[in-house]
């Protein structure tokens, strides 16, 4: 039961461009999703994001779940209608967050009270309730959210889980993802399935043919980016990606730095999400294309140039350094937005630069002087 169509237009090795067809219009890949996780890009409005040009959006399903709850969204007439965004949504399964979150609870204990093969049964961040999340459930909510995009509810071990327990782990998520198939209906969006298998490289080549058994729209890579080494990161992203289905869209879940996502489409993933250029510039990090730039730093402090000379957003057209320093030391909300605009506007600008060196057959160019350009000038870690 298809509800997308996905065409790849052009190809440069393994890098492709795409378009995917979703109920909210097309989507040019490799695409940038900002991340709305409550039904809000941080700091910004929609018609923010539509002068950007984003396609879509990231929304998340657990704290939505908890905030919203479904019988609400429904009433409300969904995400799109609620929040004013005329364009796709994607919606994450409340799965990573259920296994993620308790480490910064407000309750100080874990959040995953237990796992079950009916569900997550955890305790809210928020006010310590007690919850069950079902395959079942995951879809239903997604459904009133209105997605354009849903995915199927996972099991997210560590990567270092001792072997067994990944298998039994991406086994469960399989029986999972089986559920979530025969639990949406005509009235739901599109469905991705989620390749688990941690750093085994047989793992995920196992999960990956579990998964194609399934009429999914595209399947996404997960469990990456969560603390193991940036080799065994690229290693288990190759591999995976070379096993997925060439005629359904891949999704590289929660991912990543710029270099990250060049070497992504490098090894042929269309789509990508991640809270780094949004948080990144609550904190003052600005991307630029000299690498990054810490605005807090006083050798900004009467320092009259844009952000970035090369940078055509209304933050850089209109705003100096100087005083976006000012806005940012003296705690000003209006800092949060003019940071947030132009870090996304460098993310999407680099989609935008890849899909058209791909185009132009020139995209191994592109990675090179890319590449050798942030060693030279990206130093020390960002602060995510």
């Amino acid at each position: 039961m298809l509800q997308s169509q996905f065409t790849v237009t052009h190809q440069d090795g393994q890098a492709r461009c795409g378009e995917l067809t979703l109920r909210h219009g097309v989507v040019h890949t490799p695409v940038f999703m900002p991340v709305g996780t409550q039904g809000s890009v941080k700091s910004l409005a929609p018609d923010d994001l539509d002068t950007l040009g984003a396609e879509i959006i990231l929304a998340n399903t657990y704290h939505l779940y908890l905030r919203l709850g479904e019988a609400r969204i429904r009433d409300l007439g969904g995400l799109h209608s609620f929040m004013q965004w005329n364009k796709n949504i994607l919606t994450d399964s409340g799965g990573f967050q259920v296994f993620s979150l308790g480490a910064g609870s407000r309750q100080q204990k874990p959040l995953l009270e237990k796992m079950t093969e009916e569900g997550a049964h955890f305790r809210s961040h928020i006010d310590g309730s007690r919850h069950l999340l079902t395959p079942e459930r995951s879809i239903a909510m997604q459904e009133a959210i209105g997605a354009d995009v849903m995915m199927v509810f996972d099991e997210c071990p560590p990567p270092y889980a001792e072997k067994n327990d990944q298998l039994a782990s991406l086994q469960r998520t399989t029986r999972w993802a089986e559920r979530c198939v025969q639990a949406r209906t005509h009235a739901g969006g599109a469905l991705f399935g989620i390749v688990q298998g941690g750093l085994s490289l047989e793992l995920r080549a196992q999960h990956t043919e579990m998964l194609k058994q399934f009429s999914f729209d595209g399947l996404a890579i997960g469990g990456l980016a969560v603390g193991e080494s940036k080799e065994e990161f690229m290693r288990t992203l190759s591999f995976t990606a070379a096993q997925l289905p060439t005629e359904r869209p891949r999704y590289l879940m929660g991912v990543g730095t710029p270099a990250d996502l060049v070497e992504a489409v490098n090894v042929g993933i269309d789509m990508f999400d991640c809270v780094m250029p949004t948080r990144n510039a609550r904190n003052g990090t600005l991307f630029v294309s000299t690498g990054k730039l810490t605005i807090k730093n006083a050798t900004y402090m009467n320092d009259l140039r844009p952000i970035d000379e090369n940078c055509a957003c209304y933050t850089c057209r209109t705003f100096s350094r100087a005083y976006l320093r000012h806005l940012f030391v003296a705690e000003e909300i209006l800092f949060h937005r003019l940071a947030t605009l132009h870090n996304l506007t460098y993310y999407l600008n680099l989609m935008s630069k890849m899909r058209q060196a791909i185009a132009h057959q020139c995209f191994q160019e592109f990675r090179a002087d890319f590449l050798r350009y942030q060693e030279t000038n990206f130093s020390g870690e960002l602060a995510i």
